[in-house]
């Protein structure tokens, strides 16, 4: 999966399509993405120690990860994201549509 936490995506399908947010969490396992202010449902919630008052508590839950795209840094555009390998032997994610560098680099 090319989609890393703290990334910016925006939603292509579904009832949130268009909707654009940051990743907070990331399930390889899964291939599910969680995407803040995405697919935000109520849970209902009795009184306790944690949370004393109880209620609903918005939660956001997963989405799947071929229902996002990765915005691209330059154009704030959807986009895919690749790899390369640079001169001095590192590696970096890139966004294909304008070949901006997605801020990650590491050697390989």
């Amino acid at each position: 999966m090319k989609i890393k936490k703290s990334d910016t995506v925006q939603i292509i399908s579904g009832k949130d399509k268009g909707v654009t947010g940051k990743v907070i969490s990331v399930d390889h396992a899964k291939d599910q993405i969680t995407v803040e202010g995405v697919n935000v449902v109520f849970r209902h919630v009795k009184p306790s120690q944690k949370n004393p008052q109880g209620g609903r508590l918005e939660v956001s839950l997963p989405v799947p990860a071929s229902k996002v795209m990765a915005l691209c840094p330059k154009t704030n555009k959807p986009t895919r994201v690749g790899y390369r390998t640079l001169e001095n032997g590192t590696k970096e994610r890139f966004a294909k549509k304008s070949g901006a560098s997605m801020g990650e680099v590491w050697s390989s």
